[in-house]
C-alpha cells in the first residue's frame, strides 16, 4: 500500500521509500526521526533522493546525497553520517563539492563563460579569439585550467612561434593570460577563495620569454603614391572580375579617409549624406560614433558608386555578411602592377602620415583617425564638428591627388 509523502517524522526504510506517492505539486520530504537532518525528498515526477540538512556557517543547507533505488537507504544513511562527522570538524561539504566542481573547468569552458561576459564583442574580435582557441591550443581545449601550467605555457609559447610567427605566439599568450585572468576572478570556491593560485602566463614575463616585435610602421611614401594609384586604377578597368572596380574604390576610399578596413566595408548607403557631404562611422574601435565630411574625391567616387549599387553596403560582397571581407587577390594585383608592397592598414598609417607632414594639428588629425584623447585635458575642451574637419581633410586629399597624378620623372 502506497503512502503519501509525510511532512511528520519517521524512520526511514526501503519499505517507507517504496510506499511513497508523489506530491500533487511542488516537492515533498519525509525526515528521519533516528538521524536528524536525514530526509527523502520526492518530486511531483516521482524522483526520490535523499538530503541531509544541516547548518553550515550560520545557513541551514540542504545537500543532496544521491538517488533512490541507486542508493539504498543504508548507504544514505552511512553518508549523512560520513557528512556530519565533516560538518563537526569544520567542514563544509558544500563548498568542497562546488570547489571539485570548479577545478575540473576546461578551457573551454572558461572560454564560454568570458564570451557570455564579454557581451558586446565586435564580430571580428569573437571571430579572432575563436580562431586563436583553434590554431593555438586545440588538445587544450577539454583540459583543466588547473592543469595547465607555466612550463606548459612557455613551450607552447615557443612552438607556436615557431609555426605561426613570433608575433601570433604573442597574441595567443596574449589572449591565454585574458582568459586566465578572468578565471581567477571568476571561479571561486564556497568561501570566495580563487580556484586558480596565479597566472601560468606570467612565466613569459619572469623569465623575459615574449618575442620581440617592432610594430610595424611600413606607408606608402609619397613618391610611391603614383605608381600605387597606377594599379589601383588597372585593377578598376579590369573588365575580367566584376568585383575589380569594387575593390580598386574601397582601397582609394581606405587611403582618402584612413578609415580602418572594417569600418570602411562595413559602411552602408544609409551612413552617406550626399547632400550634407558627410558620412557616419557608427561601429567604431573605441565604439564612438564618428561623423567625417566627404572630400571632393570621395564624394565623386561615392556618387559614381551609388549610380551602379543595389545593395546596401558601399562595399557589397557576394558572402553571407552581405559586405566586402578581405579582398587578397585583388590587392595582390595592384602590388604585382605598382611594385609597391603594402597591407590595407598601411593606408591608414599612409593617411596618418602624410597629415603630419602637412602639418594638419594634432587634435583635428586624432579626430579624423578616432584616436582618443582621454588624457588630454586640452583636448576636453575643444569642439570638433564636421565642418572643422573638412579643410584639413581637404588639404590631406588634395595632397594625394597631387602625389597620384604626378609625371613620372
Amino acid at each position: 500500500m502506497s503512502t503519501p509523502a509525510s511532512v511528520l517524522p519517521i524512520r526511514i526504510t526501503k519499505s517507507v521509500v517504496d510506499r511513497l506517492n508523489a506530491p500533487a505539486a511542488g516537492q515533498a520530504f519525509t525526515r528521519d526521526t533516528e538521524l536528524k537532518g536525514f530526509a527523502v525528498r520526492i518530486t511531483t515526477s516521482g524522483a526520490k533522493s535523499f538530503i541531509l540538512e544541516k547548518r553550515i556557517d550560520g545557513k541551514v543547507k540542504r545537500l543532496t546525497l544521491g538517488r533512490y533505488p541507486e542508493l539504498t537507504v543504508e548507504q544514505a544513511r552511512k553518508e549523512a553520517h560520513k557528512l556530519l562527522g565533516h560538518i563537526a570538524t569544520g567542514r563544509n561539504p558544500t563548498a568542497e563539492k562546488k570547489q571539485k566542481a570548479l577545478q575540473g573547468t576546461t578551457l573551454q569552458q572558461a572560454f564560454d563563460d568570458f564570451l557570455t561576459a564579454r557581451k558586446n564583442l565586435k564580430p571580428r574580435t569573437l571571430y579572432d579569439y575563436q580562431r586563436l582557441m583553434k590554431v593555438a591550443f586545440p588538445d587544450w581545449q577539454n583540459k583543466a585550467l588547473v592543469d595547465i601550467n607555466k612550463e606548459m605555457v612557455a613551450k607552447r609559447h615557443t612552438r607556436v612561434g615557431a609555426e605561426h610567427g613570433e608575433a601570433y605566439a604573442n597574441l595567443s599568450m596574449r589572449f591565454l593570460r585574458a582568459l586566465f585572468n578572468f578565471s581567477i576572478a571568476q571561479y571561486e570556491d564556497g568561501s570566495g577563495n580563487a580556484i586558480l593560485r596565479e597566472n601560468p602566463v606570467v612565466r613569459l614575463t619572469q623569465t623575459r620569454a615574449w618575442y620581440r616585435v617592432e610594430r610595424r610602421q611600413t606607408v606608402i611614401k609619397s613618391h610611391q603614391l603614383a605608381p600605387w594609384y597606377r594599379g589601383v586604377m588597372l585593377l578598376k578597368n579590369d573588365e575580367t572580375s566584376p568585383q575589380s572596380a569594387l575593390v580598386a574604390d574601397y582601397l582609394l576610399f581606405l587611403v582618402f579617409t584612413g578609415l580602418r578596413r572594417q569600418e570602411a566595408a562595413t559602411l552602408k548607403w544609409s551612413d552617406i549624406d550626399l547632400r550634407g557631404r558627410s558620412f557616419t562611422i557608427r561601429d567604431t574601435k573605441n565604439r564612438e560614433p564618428l561623423t567625417l565630411p566627404l572630400t571632393d574625391f570621395i564624394f565623386s567616387l561615392l556618387e559614381n558608386r551609388k549610380a551602379t549599387s543595389d545593395s546596401e553596403y558601399i562595399f557589397a560582397g557576394s558572402g553571407k555578411a552581405g559586405h566586402l571581407i578581405e579582398p587578397r587577390h585583388q590587392v595582390q594585383q595592384v602590388r604585382a602592377a605598382s611594385g609597391v608592397s603594402f597591407t590595407l592598414h598601411d593606408l591608414r598609417r599612409s593617411y596618418i602620415t602624410i597629415a603630419e607632414s602637412i602639418d594638419i594639428s594634432a587634435y583635428a588629425l586624432k579626430r579624423l583617425v578616432n584616436h582618443k584623447m582621454s588624457n588630454d585635458v586640452t583636448a576636453g575642451y575643444i569642439v570638433n564638428d564636421v565642418e572643422r574637419l573638412r579643410e584639413p581633410m581637404q588639404r590631406i586629399s588634395n595632397f594625394l591627388i597631387k602625389s597620384m597624378t604626378a609625371t613620372p620623372n
